[in-house]
């Protein structure tokens, strides 16, 4: 087993190279031995707090090894609870709801056909990254000499397909539109969940690559420009009200308006305020650094508290839950809602923007229109060996700005501003530049390219 595929927030890599049979078994007994040696006396004694969920994606490769996964669990006298296929966020539903004391994602997420890995939750669906226990799991894996032990627990199969649709539609209005709409599976498991849940009501769903057979007509991940033509191609022939990309286990969503123009998530973040603060007022709102200003500005207008947070879901969950805060928005299409367990839901996300467009007398381009007060580059990669010398750098030639190290290197001036942040898994820096003015975006992002070279 590679021990490259143990990931910051996750565990994932090219099946059969990297992932194979025998790793998912022995990444199976490490998370079940390290699931259950968080419970407390409590939660011990309750029903299936010895029980483990377990669900995968639409992959070919998936349900070999979910297979794998579930002996090494057993293996550690663990019950498993075995969901199905499922969207990754049916997990975090699955946990809170069986009381289980966690849970296993068999996805690769956005990543192409020959990847796969393993998304891991904890009890309540606490998420299990490099900081809460993942490098744990991964020292018990790798320790691990064999395959072999007596099997001693149980397997179970539960289909929670209706409780899933009943969680996710009691956040809708009963005032729904027939609006109509062009939803982008991306050949995963929105293609199976959309129609299981928003068939019934009085809308029109336009598919796009709805097949879930583990072939992807183009790659499951909606922040990729050219992922977004075809959906785009479909809006403006459909006259369509908007339109939505999912990523391949459909826990993140891209939204396309009815002019074909992309919105940003922090947009959809910034939108979302006015509409949540109606029934919950002096809410916190969690929200990535890389978020645009108007993000935390249209909270405090709203009389709202912001919270700036740390890249990832790790982070974002657990802000949310230290704040109580009302919901949480990522730039990367993650959305996180404390009346879902603190935890990111995609299809919850579709429910609310039905709301809010069903209560405008507006199309979604006039809605975010005024949201639109700033230019921004978007998220730019950039390949630099030595990351932490180069943030050490800006920090140096940008030393009469205001300057905060929450995640990477933030520079701030009266009239722009930029992260640069290091990947975690990569020789990879990430910056984000938002200026008031177009002119100074583009100045600015030229002077920062002198010293971190052309995007790759």
């Amino acid at each position: 087993m590679d021990p490259a595929i143990f990931k910051a927030y996750d565990i994932r890599g090219v099946y059969l190279e990297q992932v194979d049979e025998e790793g998912a078994w022995k990444i199976g007994y490490a998370a079940a031995q390290f699931l259950r040696s968080l419970l407390t006396g409590y939660a011990r004694g309750q029903a299936n707090s010895q029980s483990i969920c377990v669900g995968h994606d639409m992959r070919t490769h998936s349900p070999v090894l979910v297979k794998a996964l579930i002996k090494g669990m057993n293996a550690t006298g663990a019950n498993v609870i075995d969901i199905g296929m499922i969207d990754t966020p049916q997990m975090y539903f699955a946990i809170n709801h069986l009381g289980t004391c966690g849970g296993v994602q068999v996805t690769a997420s956005h990543n192409p056909a020959k990847y796969n890995g393993f998304k891991i939750s904890g009890l309540e669906a606490k998420p299990v990254g490099v900081d809460t226990g993942l490098k744990d799991i991964e020292h018990i894996a790798m320790a691990l000499i064999h395959t072999k032990g007596n099997v001693n627990g149980s397997v179970e199969k539960f289909d929670l397909t209706k409780e899933y649709k009943n969680h996710v539609l009691k956040f809708l209005k009963p005032n729904t539109k027939p609006l109509k709409i062009a939803i982008d599976a991306s050949n995963g498991m929105a293609g199976k969940m959309i129609p299981l849940i928003f068939n019934d009501l009085p809308i029109e769903i336009v598919p796009i690559n709805f097949k879930h057979d583990g072939k992807f007509k183009h790659d499951p991940d909606p922040l990729v420009e050219k992922n977004l033509a075809e959906l785009k191609k479909v809006i403006k022939e459909k006259k369509c009200d908007f339109g939505i990309c999912f990523d391949g286990d459909a826990d993140r969503l891209m939204m396309v308006d009815e002019k074909g123009q992309n919105i940003g998530c922090d947009l959809i973040t910034a939108l979302m305020v006015p509409y949540f603060f109606q029934d919950t007022p002096n809410s916190t709102v969690v929200y990535d650094l890389r978020s645009s200003l108007v993000v935390s500005e249209e909270i405090l207008k709203y009389g709202g508290t912001p919270r700036r947070e740390r890249v990832g879901h790790s982070f974002m969950k657990k802000a949310l839950r230290d704040a109580r805060a009302i919901f949480g928005g990522e730039l990367s299409g993650h959305f996180y809602y404390r009346d879902n367990f603190y935890a990111d839901s995609a299809m919850i996300t579709l429910t609310h923007i039905l709301n809010i467009i069903s209560d405008a007398n507006m199309p979604l381009s006039q809605l975010i229109k005024p949201l639109r007060r700033y230019y921004t580059t978007g998220e730019i990669n950039f390949k630099v060996e030595d990351k932490q010398a180069m943030m050490d750098d800006l920090a140096k030639i940008h030393k009469d700005a205001q300057i905060d190290l929450l995640d990477g290197i933030t520079i701030r001036y009266k009239d722009w501003w930029f992260n640069c942040r290091p990947s975690n898994t990569e020789p990879l820096l990430r910056l984000n530049v938002e200026a008031k003015i177009d002119k100074i975006l583009s100045e600015k992002l030229t002077e920062l390219e002198k010293y971190l070279g052309k995007p790759v």
